[in-house]
């Protein structure tokens, strides 16, 4: 990855995580809230940050020949199978059960909230073990 890359990705995962933090994702609380209906603040940032990066996705290809910093847009090709589901579901219902995702967790931490480690430990074991165990496995 070239140097400019890298600092785009800096630049961009500051930004994240900043804005993670106004609208307050970085505590699990307010995201439980919001869970159980009780507070719908946070459809307003869900539903910006999905229409971002549908207009993005959709228009920047269409409109620029490659992207400013690398060659060539890239493919993200996926698949509904029954891993992807499985995996969807597991995500929801441990996003449920703590109301940590990995983006705020990491972002939490920036704001001093470290019991988010235990968060950030479990998503490094659940990654390990998926990549460890499951990565191979046909899906």
């Amino acid at each position: 990855m070239k140097t400019g890359s890298l600092l785009a990705a800096l630049v961009c995962g500051a930004l994240f995580g900043l804005g993670l933090s106004v609208s307050s994702m970085v505590r699990p609380e307010v995201v439980l809230d919001f869970l159980r209906f009780r507070d719908f603040g946070l459809l307003l940032v869900l539903g910006g940050a999905m229409g971002v990066t549908m207009a993005f996705y959709q228009l920047a290809p269409r409109l620029m020949r490659k992207p400013v910093l690398e060659g060539a847009f890239g493919k993200h090709p996926s698949v509904l199978n029954g891993r992807t589901i499985g995996g969807a579901a597991l995500f929801g219902i441990g996003w449920g059960i703590s109301g940590v995702c990995p983006g705020p967790a990491i972002a939490g931490l920036g704001t001093g909230n470290w019991p988010l480690l235990l968060a950030v430990a479990g998503l490094f074991a659940g990654a390990y073990v998926q990549g460890r165990w499951f990565a191979a496995a046909p899906g």
